[in-house]
């Protein structure tokens, strides 16, 4: 058998942390990554988020990044086919993004030729995996706010395009099927305490108080991972690279979750380390997906909180005074009556039906795409359930074996929740979570309604339909800056979305209504204050995600910010 023959057992897929619009440095390393492997290719790339879609320099204007800082990279070259993707190549958004361009794209679509955005939130198929992305980062206070932001944008929408959103967290938290994949941006709460923490902290001192504290990380991401539980997650935005294992119950014996979102009470256990010198290309991460190592604590004693004394309680046979008896209680007003015990929270996404079934999750969170950084790993993903190996199975053509295909349950949620979606309006209102058990037979109906109109039609292969929407950036003669915000645009690809699920197109408009926003300009600027419920980098602003003497690279600093 020749070396270089795909595993038949296996996707092989390459993740890279934050792309900083590197791509022709990040193909780069996974050729060589490929090749110090023996294989002939991967069969699909990830990227973790910061890719930089920028068509233009006009795109530029409303990219969350300094002034200094803005590059237009390699994208353009991509997006005009000039060049072409070598490997299929899905991403999820960070909070570094050509926000005017992944706008149109709210639902995802190709944004060049072989390279697709993921949108808000999604979940696709990918031969015999399921895969399922949020994009944006985790600010607390934007959390329960429409999606408001539409070109023109102020100052405060270019950053808040970024954040993640309640109305797409419900959907992911509503989904019954078990994934194998889940990407965020920014890591899921309290993954930390998963891995080996101390390790991190020795990177990244920074993030031991805000861990200790519960607000390193994306509170909604932690949710949606406890939910779905799938065997890999993927993260990147902290630029460093760190691995965990999580471990859970099972469904059926799991009705509540602790606040932070831990599924056992037994003390975390350190991931294995990563194996460093195995690799011939050194942009590589390997990390041992079989966690191999003797376990580790997380913390040491200095890291141990003292826990309080709390006062012994009066025994049965005291009798305090001033106590009521039943019977005269009885005799009370309703007003008088005992409260009755509270009920334990419970975390949005549980229970978990019994019809997930994993209860392991490898995390693996990577660096940015800089010579030395960790921000690269290659491997062969297996699906939870392994009949789908046969149900899926890889094409002959070797270099597409697996195709891009919509998810149904997906889709059935995206048909229930497109009546409450605002695109642009401030004026709306969040929508009030109903409950799993009022969703329930509603997207079951809708299920039924994508099984007749879609599953059966053959339908569900994404297509392959890119259409460039703004100008692409001509090297020399266009400027490489510019004092203007783009244009809005409908994409075709949204339209054919929006037609095949039988869902409104908000992102439409005619040039009338269109020209009457651009002269209205921007929305004044939100009034300036403390806002809490952010996530890492609320407290501290205008510091990148370098590291030690680092800057954050492209993006620059304040890379963590908003």
């Amino acid at each position: 058998m020749e070396v270089n023959t795909h595993e038949v057992d296996g996707v092989r897929i390459a993740f890279e942390g934050c792309g900083h619009g590197t791509l022709d440095a990040i193909y780069a390393a996974v050729a060589a990554s490929c090749q110090a492997r023996g294989w002939d290719g991967v069969d699909l790339l990830i990227i973790g988020g910061d890719f930089q879609s920028t068509r233009n320099a006009a795109d530029l204007s409303v990219m969350s990044v300094p002034a200094k800082y803005r590059q237009l990279a390699d994208f353009p070259g991509y997006y005009s086919g000039e060049k072409t993707a070598p490997y299929l190549t899905i991403f999820i958004a960070g909070n570094h993004e050509a926000s005017s361009y992944l706008w149109e794209l709210y639902y995802g679509g190709w944004v060049a030729p072989n390279i697709y955005y993921m949108g808000a939130a999604n979940v696709l198929r990918f031969g015999p995996l399921r895969i399922a992305g949020m994009s944006g980062i985790w600010k607390g206070y934007n959390y329960r706010k429409p999606h408001h932001e539409r070109l023109p944008f102020s100052q405060d929408d270019i950053k808040s395009f970024y954040h993640v959103r309640q109305i797409d967290v419900q959907k992911l938290l509503l989904l019954r099927e078990q994934v194998d994949i889940g990407l965020s941006h920014d890591w899921p709460r309290a993954i930390e305490n998963h891995g080996n923490a101390a390790a991190l902290w020795m990177m990244k001192p920074d993030f031991k108080q805000e861990s200790f504290d519960g607000t390193l990380g994306n509170q909604a991401a932690g949710y949606v991972m406890d939910r779905l539980r799938p065997a890999y997650w993927f993260s990147a935005h902290m630029h460093c690279k760190f691995a965990a294992v999580k471990n859970y119950d099972a469904p059926q014996s799991s009705t509540e979750k602790p606040l932070d979102g831990e599924a056992k009470q037994e003390e975390p256990k350190a991931a294995a380390p990563a194996v460093e010198g195995t690799s011939v290309n050194p942009d590589e991460v390997d990390l041992d997906l079989d966690d191999g190592e003797a376990d580790q604590p997380v913390a040491d004693k200095e890291m141990t909180k003292p826990s309080s004394t709390k006062p012994s309680l009066p025994s049965s046979s005291e009798k305090p005074t001033g106590q009521v008896s039943d019977e005269l209680r009885a005799q009370l007003p309703a007003s008088f009556a005992k409260p009755q015990p509270r009920q334990p929270k419970i975390n949005p996404g549980q229970p978990v039906p019994p019809s997930i079934t994993n209860t392991t999750t490898r995390f693996l969170a990577l660096d940015k795409c800089l010579p030395g950084r960790k921000f690269i790993q290659l491997f062969s993903a297996l699906p939870v359930d392994p009949a789908h190996l046969t149900t899926f199975r890889p094409s002959v053509d070797s270099k597409q074996r697996y195709r891009l295909q919509y998810d149904p349950e997906w889709l059935a949620i995206t048909r229930v929740f497109s009546k409450y979606l605002t695109i642009g309006d401030r004026r709306t209102q969040a929508l009030p979570d109903q409950g799993e058990d009022v969703y329930r037979p509603i997207i079951d109906a809708e299920r039924q309604w994508v099984e007749e109109h879609i599953v059966l039609q053959n339908k569900l292969d994404v297509p392959d339909n890119f259409a460039i929407t703004a100008p692409p950036h001509r090297p020399g003669i266009d400027p490489e800056s510019v004092p203007y915000q783009p244009d809005e645009y409908t994409n075709p690809q949204t339209t054919a979305f929006c037609e095949l699920v039988g869902v409104p197109n908000l992102w439409d408009a005619t040039p009338e209504e269109r020209e009457e926003r651009k002269k209205q300009g921007p929305p004044l600027a939100e009034e300036r204050s403390h806002r809490g419920g952010g996530s890492r980098g609320s407290r501290r602003q205008g510091r990148g995600r370098g590291g030690r003497g680092g800057r954050g690279g492209r993006g620059g600093r304040g890379g963590r910010n908003r």
